[in-house]
Order: C-alpha cells, then sequence, then structure tokens
C-alpha cells in the first residue's frame, strides 16, 4: 500500500472538478497543477505539497526551476516532469498554457510527476 495515494485517488471526480472550477473563477490566470513524485523515484526528496497554482505564461523549464529550488536540489542533480500520465516529457520551452492545454485532466488539473534520470535506464 502506498503511504502517499496519488491526488487522484483521495477525491472524487466531482469534488475535483468543482475545485478546479473554484480556483479558475478566483484565479483565472493561474492554472491548477498537480506535481506528485514518481510513484519508482527513490532518490529525489518528496515536495511538502502537491498543488500548485501556476502563472499560464510561464515556461515548463522556468517552473522546474521552481520546484529544484524548492526541492534544494545541486545543479547535478536529474530531474524530470512527466506529463501525459506520466508517459512524456513536455518541451522545456512550452509555456504551462501550453502543457495544459495538451495535458489537462478531464477534472481540470494538470497532472504531472517528477522523477530523476534512473527512471528512464
Amino acid at each position: 500500500m502506498d503511504p502517499f495515494p496519488p491526488f487522484k485517488h483521495t477525491k472524487p471526480f466531482v469534488a475535483r472538478k468543482s475545485e478546479v472550477a473554484a480556483i479558475r473563477i478566483k484565479f483565472p490566470s493561474k492554472l491548477p497543477v498537480i506535481l506528485e513524485r514518481y510513484h519508482k523515484e527513490k532518490s529525489l526528496p518528496a515536495l511538502n505539497k502537491i498543488k500548485f497554482l501556476v502563472p499560464q505564461e510561464l515556461t515548463m523549464g522556468q517552473f522546474v526551476t521552481i520546484i529544484r529550488n524548492r526541492m534544494s536540489l545541486g545543479s547535478s542533480q536529474a530531474f524530470y516532469f512527466l506529463v501525459d500520465g506520466n508517459h512524456s516529457l513536455a518541451s522545456m520551452s512550452a509555456t504551462m498554457a501550453e502543457v495544459y492545454a495538451a495535458y489537462q485532466d478531464e477534472d481540470g488539473f494538470l497532472y504531472m510527476a517528477y522523477a530523476s534520470q534512473e527512471m528512464f535506464g
């Protein structure tokens, strides 16, 4: 049993969808993002929060930098964001609005996972 079940498994669909609707009304220029540690990740630390309100114009590269700083990772530590059900890497030059438009879940959240390089070898 996972001690940290995925966010999707902690709330019903209707509750998640209404939460996104409320967020989008209150913060129309921000995007609701759920960022969780990849389930097989062993070396990267867990974040103290998984929900983020991200400016639409922020690039993936800028968001990675923000999260990297939150984790206090060294510049040599490999670090990736997975989208699309943890199957794809998003372009670091894409804006969050572009990534959100392409990969948002039907509940309205953009789900992403972070992993270190070892996950792909």
